[in-house]
């Protein structure tokens, strides 16, 4: 079985990739690069929330040139996403931490030699960037789309060897999820680079939320990924906390609150979904990885939820406050947050 700690390890400014370390989470300003205050507001605001490596888009010169201020003010790792004109990307990386390039749409060898030496003089690693949607040409037609994405791939990579270049990241992303999934494990047992993980495209807050978080997840189980974006037709904070509850779900990392809720039944006797929602943006600034239960039962609640380290089983007007499985007091409703926010700062 494939595993991350075999692969070769890239630093993406303070943050390592690969061999063993964490799995990051990646997200991608949403504003014009040109705006240099509203781009480093987002990033400020995405780095707060447990972003770790934020992307820009360079479509033009000035994007490119604004990078300069953007770099030296952000708090996280900025990577530059250049296509077509290599010239933005022989700019960009007089600033940047990385490169996402698709070297076959950048253009002929001496234009990927370029770039390549300007990445080696800035010790910046590239991410090559494949999806379905821009394919090169003169992929073999009998490929299955898996198929076509990892020898896709596979070209771009022996282009970057051709000029002694090995500091690569790689992704591979479809809408499709058994698509991606396959053209990941392919390319895992073929490459010994690290892989960044998505769906590409997803759609909006629900539909692609679940799409990414299955793809993804999926992905991620087998032991396959080392850095993941949720792409997600949402303000970019949403793909932050999506990523890090994807992670989190898979035990492989924890930060901040997990809330478990009760779905509700006939027995409850207390507004769970609003209440739930309530507590979860009260904790929002909390990092420590705590699970909280909100459960609509005071007769079952603490039983239900014995995985939780605390947690209200609501009655009505007043619920049993619990930790670790074991009933501390009887609090009235409108004590419910505070109660919770007390006992938490105890952990």
């Amino acid at each position: 079985m494939y595993k991350r700690e075999n692969t070769k390890q890239v630093h993406i400014g303070k943050v390592t990739v690969g061999r063993g370390a964490n799995v990051s989470v990646q997200s991608m300003t949403k504003t014009f690069t040109q705006d240099i205050e509203t781009t480093i507001a987002q990033i400020n605001e995405l780095a707060f929330s447990g972003c770790e490596i934020i992307r820009c888009a360079v479509p033009d010169i000035q994007a490119a040139k604004a990078l300069k201020e953007i770099c030296s003010r952000s708090p996280i790792p900025v990577v530059a996403d250049i296509h077509f004109d290599y010239k933005l990307a022989l700019e960009a990386a007089k600033y940047v931490h990385g490169l996402r390039i698709n070297p076959g749409n950048i253009g002929s060898d001496e234009r990927v030699k370029a770039v390549v030496e300007a990445a080696k003089e800035h010790c910046l690693p590239i991410r090559i960037g494949v999806n379905s949607g821009s394919l090169p040409h003169g992929l073999d037609n009998s490929y299955t789309l898996a198929e076509q994405l990892v020898e896709a791939a596979l070209r771009e990579i022996e282009r970057l060897h051709k000029f002694d270049f090995d500091d690569i990241k790689i992704s591979a992303k479809a809408f499709d999820i058994p698509t991606t999934e396959q053209a990941y494990l392919a390319l895992a047992r073929k490459v010994p680079y690290p892989l960044h993980v998505g769906i590409t495209e997803a759609g909006t807050g629900y539909s692609g939320l679940i799409r990414s978080s299955v793809g993804i997840g999926s992905i991620l189980s087998q032991g396959i990924g080392d850095t993941i974006r949720v792409s997600l037709a949402t303000p970019p904070i949403e793909e932050v906390r999506a990523g890090w509850e994807i992670l989190k779900s898979l035990n492989l990392r924890q930060k901040g609150v997990s809330i478990i809720a009760c779905p509700t039944c006939g027995r409850a006797q207390a507004e769970i979904k609003n209440l739930a929602l309530q507590i979860e943006e009260a904790f929002r600034t909390i990092d420590k990885p705590l699970k909280i239960a909100v459960m609509g039962c005071s007769v079952n609640g603490p039983g239900e939820a014995v995985a939780a380290d605390l947690g209200i089983a609501c009655g009505e007007g007043k619920g049993l406050l619990f930790v670790r499985g074991q009933k501390i007091a009887v609090i009235i409703e409108k004590d419910y947050i505070t109660a919770l926010l007390e006992q938490a700062l105890l952990f």
